[in-house]
């Protein structure tokens, strides 16, 4: 008698906005994992240009194609959202070495405090490489024109924001 064990993976951020390179990694994460959970962080520490609720809703229109996607929101330690959701994968996305720095500090935090759930990489495409939520905010911030950089529904909405 065998067990069948699924992958259930957590792609975590703060998705403020959501980018072409995040549905991109959701997209590959998705043919990864069983189940993909795209788990926002409430972080009370920043200033977010979107609620939470506008980000899952932005999410969730941008990845409707993917039948084993969910989104969610979290707060807390993802290794402890991790247990209560039944994860046993992290999905982080690298985009250059700065990002590797950072992400394998984080990694193997994660896993000195849970062992059982193990951080996965995946290499940002060429095409995203340059792209953040960062970048994004700041071109709109100066009135620039962010529609190759966002999905279609998330540049309409960044348009309408009033950002100073």
């Amino acid at each position: 008698m065998t067990s069948e064990r699924r992958l259930v993976a957590i792609y975590p951020g703060s998705f403020d906005p959501l980018t072409n390179g995040h549905l991109d990694l959701i997209a590959r994460g998705c043919r990864l994992a069983d189940h993909l959970i795209v788990a926002i962080l409430k972080n009370t520490q920043k200033q977010p240009l979107f609620s939470v609720d506008e980000r899952i809703q932005m999410i969730r229109e941008a990845a409707s194609d993917f039948a084993n996607a969910e989104v969610d929101s979290f707060e807390g330690l993802l290794v402890d959202y991790a247990a209560r959701r039944g994860a046993n994968v992290i999905l982080r996305g690298i985009r250059a070495i700065s990002d590797y720095e950072t992400e394998l500090q984080m990694a193997l935090i994660n896993r000195r405090m849970r062992p059982e759930t193990e951080t996965i990489f995946l290499m940002s495409g060429e095409e995203y490489s340059f792209i953040s939520s960062r970048m994004i905010k700041e071109i709109i911030m100066l009135k620039g024109d962010v529609s190759s950089f966002v999905p279609p529904s998330v540049a309409q909405r960044l348009r309408a924001k009033k950002v100073n």
